[in-house]
């Protein structure tokens, strides 16, 4: 039988629900409930306070009987919901931990949730887990067992140190149009033809480019950019050997920089990137004149990152590389119209580490170095 409930407000409760109304505050199913409390005061019907509140009469219904047979706070708010009993006890969520955080099965390159369904049930005494059990747990413990990162792990030693706070002191030096700095690598880049021709974009129709391409060799760019003048040149050859590396070395010198007393390149760790790639190339005079306006910082091994080039070379490869380009002859236009735009604009790189935060957030590099410093004091003072 549908018994009719009938609400009766004190002052003090109508008071209490007028000042929630007044300030807006509350949860949105509060709100309503407390409209329907304060119009069933009123005497309003059901098909009234359903029309002006907005709502069904099964919420009217349950709002006044949790009125009448348990008070004012039972009807504004809900009651606790404890939820449904977890499937998995603390055992088998650490037993799922331990086996997400292992390595995969043979013949399987990395867990899924469905491999780790399966094996949970093989090892526990459930006979079904779904996949939305496993995937909160994983969720809540910050697993992601299908994900990898990789990264390079560098040898972290006094070397490392030492290079590193010379290149970040280099960039930390105001401009000397006498000394320019620059950076200087390479990267290289495939030459990719379409196999059929790309249509373009329309309105509600994105341009479309068929998955079936055709390779038409690789090329090899070398990237010069100046830190201070916000100026880059871009070279591109067929390799990137000690011989390519001569050369650019020499048009730095001869071509870009002939008034500088000398030029402060930065450069990574590759075998061809030396001196001595001068001398196999040049005449022992020639390699000789060449080398007395240069000045070479090596950035520490594994530790690209600290070379400004490869931040423009990323914007290279994002702004006009991003395509498919077939021809030798339009990579090197297209390149260079990008160059002519960026050097007009003078883009620059806002480089931001210094060596004061390198110490900062590297300290854990920096803790070694205090230990070997200590014993090597230890050993002078009883030697």
């Amino acid at each position: 039988m549908n018994v009719r409930y009938r609400v009766t407000l004190s002052e003090e409760e109508r008071m209490a629900l007028q000042e929630m109304l007044g300030k807006g505050r509350s949860q949105v199913r509060e709100v309503k409930r407390a409209q329907i409390l304060l119009a069933a005061d009123q005497g309003a019907s059901e098909d009234a306070i359903a029309k002006a509140v907005r709502t069904s009469a099964a919420t009217i219904y349950r709002t006044k009987r949790r009125f009448v047979e348990q008070g004012l706070v039972a009807a504004l708010h809900e009651a606790h919901r404890p939820g449904g009993r977890r499937k998995l006890s603390g055992k088998e969520e650490a037993l799922l931990i331990a086996t997400a955080c292992s390595t995969p099965p043979a013949g399987r390159a990395r867990w899924t949730l469905n491999l780790l369904v399966d094996t949970m049930v093989s090892l526990t005494a459930h006979d079904s887990l779904s996949r939305a059990t496993i995937g909160r747990r994983l969720a809540v413990n910050d697993l992601k067992p299908w994900q990898h990162k990789m990264w390079c792990v560098p040898k972290v030693d006094s070397e490392y140190v030492a290079r590193m706070e010379d290149v970040l002191d280099l960039y930390a030096q105001p401009p000397d149009p006498r000394r320019p700095l620059v950076c200087f690598d390479e990267s290289p880049t495939q030459l990719i033809g379409h196999v059929r021709e790309a249509r373009p974009a329309a309105p509600g129709v994105p341009a479309r480019i068929d998955y079936e391409y055709v390779r038409k060799g690789t090329a090899n760019l070398f990237v010069h950019y100046d830190v201070h003048a916000g100026w880059r040149h871009v070279a591109v050859t067929d390799q990137r050997t000690s011989y390519q590396f001569a050369h650019q070395m020499k048009e730095l010198d001869d071509r870009h920089y002939p008034q500088a007393e000398c030029i402060r390149i930065v450069l990574d760790n590759l075998s061809t990137h030396t001196a001595a790639a001068l001398y196999d190339t040049f005449e022992p005079g020639e390699a000789r004149r060449i080398l007395r306006r240069l000045e070479f910082h090596y950035v520490p091994k594994h530790a690209s990152w600290l070379n400004m080039v490869e931040i423009e070379i990323g914007v290279l490869k994002q702004q006009c590389l991003a395509r498919r380009i077939a021809e030798r002859e339009t990579l090197e236009r297209e390149i260079a119209l990008w160059q002519a735009r960026r050097n007009q604009a003078a883009a620059r790189i806002q480089w931001m580490f210094t060596t004061e935060r390198a110490r900062e957030k590297l300290s854990r590099v920096y803790r070694p170095l205090a230990i070997i410093r200590q014993e090597v004091a230890k050993k002078q003072a009883t030697g």
